[in-house]
């Protein structure tokens, strides 16, 4: 007798019925199956290639490679005691942005970035973070320097370029930290030239340039560079009502940062020329009804006293001189006075034109260097 094929006989009892329910259902499943795979062959298209980038395009991807490594993140930082440990705590109290100025280590920033602080930390682009020194500052441009200990093989220093030269409409960029947000690059036109804003000194700050790239709390002591890659100028502020950006921002001009920095780095401090004397506040004046810049002490020693130039004297309650025109240029306000000082040099002299009890007087003053703040 053959040996029983036992699968083949329990295949045997499986009802006709049973096995034929199960083909339809296999068909079935295929059918769903090819439904599908053809519905989402319907709608999974071809990728497109690419190609190569537009001409613009690809260089501007090059400009932020290139340029990219020259820009750091600047974090102000406080020192406080924790009163439970006595021990002494770096306190974060504000960030900006910033870009290598040299191969030495120097590093430009915006003075309102590192004001009131007692230390800074420098972020690299490849995140190597630094404690950085204080240099100088220059407060009435709103620049500062600071200096990091680190291999000259990891410092980029920015091209530099000059802004005597610009146009309205000349394509800019600008990299930094808006809102903490590391190396963020935006891109617009140079909208207007010769703008006037003013620093923390209540200075005004001459020569600026308006841009439309977006700037943001931030990107404040970052660069802005020209198309070509060149640094043109040192974003510093924005005119917004709601603290973001419009389009309206504004660069202090390389040509202004050169003259800052250089003196900077070589002294510690900027020499300025001036008259060396203090002024009554334009709202005061205006109220009651001077036109000109009143004079309310004269320095020691300073050109203006050199000069025989006169303050106000309180305890007499006599008004000091009220000086109304310079080099034949009529003088209005304490901006006004700024302006034309910024133009000169130590040892140019001056052709004042001052009311002194109620006559015109001219007087020739030669301009003698006030130093800003020291570090």
């Amino acid at each position: 007798m053959e040996p029983r094929d036992e699968f083949s006989a329990s295949r045997s009892r499986v009802p006709v019925g049973a096995r034929v329910n199960s083909s339809l259902v296999m068909i079935l499943l295929a059918l769903v199956a090819a439904l599908i795979y053809r519905d989402f062959a319907r709608h999974d298209r071809a990728v497109v290639a690419r190609g190569d980038l537009a001409q613009d395009e690809a260089a501007t991807v090059e400009l932020f490679k290139r340029i990219s490594p020259s820009v750091v993140h600047v974090d102000n930082v406080v020192r406080r005691v924790d009163l439970s440990t006595d021990n002494v705590l770096e306190v974060r109290q504000g960030s900006g942005s910033g870009f290598v100025w040299d191969s030495d280590g120097h590093v430009v920033t915006n003075f309102h970035v590192i004001q009131n602080a007692n230390g800074a930390w420098v972020t690299l682009a490849d995140n190597t973070r630094l404690e950085a020194k204080l240099v100088g500052f220059d407060e009435s441009k709103d620049i500062a320097v600071l200096k990091v200990d680190c291999p000259a093989s990891k410092l980029k220093p920015i091209p530099l370029g000059t802004s005597y030269d610009l146009e309205v409409g000349q394509k800019v960029f600008a990299i930094g930290s808006p809102f903490e947000l590391d190396l963020t690059f935006t891109s617009g036109i140079i909208s207007s030239l010769g703008r006037e804003i003013e620093s923390v000194t209540g200075r005004p700050i001459q020569g600026v340039i308006q841009t439309d790239a977006a700037i943001n709390p931030g990107n404040s002591g970052g660069p802005l560079l020209d198309s070509a890659g060149r640094l043109i100028g040192v974003t510093t502020a924005i005119k917004s009502l709601t603290g973001g950006s419009v389009g309206i921002g504004f660069a202090v001009a390389v040509d202004t940062v050169k003259r800052s920095v250089t003196q900077l780095i070589q002294t510690g401090m900027v020499e300025r020329a001036g008259l060396g004397v203090s002024l009554l506040d334009d709202h005061i004046a205006a109220r009651i009804g001077l036109r000109g810049v009143l004079i309310r002490q004269v320095s020691p020693n300073s050109a203006a006293a050199k000069a025989g130039l006169r303050g106000t004297d309180e305890a007499q309650q006599t008004l000091g001189d009220i000086i109304v025109a310079i080099d034949g240029q009529e003088v209005l306000n304490q901006n006004a006075l700024y302006r034309v000082l910024d133009l000169h040099e130590v040892g140019d002299t001056l052709r004042l034109k001052v009311l002194r009890d109620q006559k015109t007087l001219e007087v020739s003053v030669t301009l003698q260097a006030l130093p800003s703040t020291a570090p």
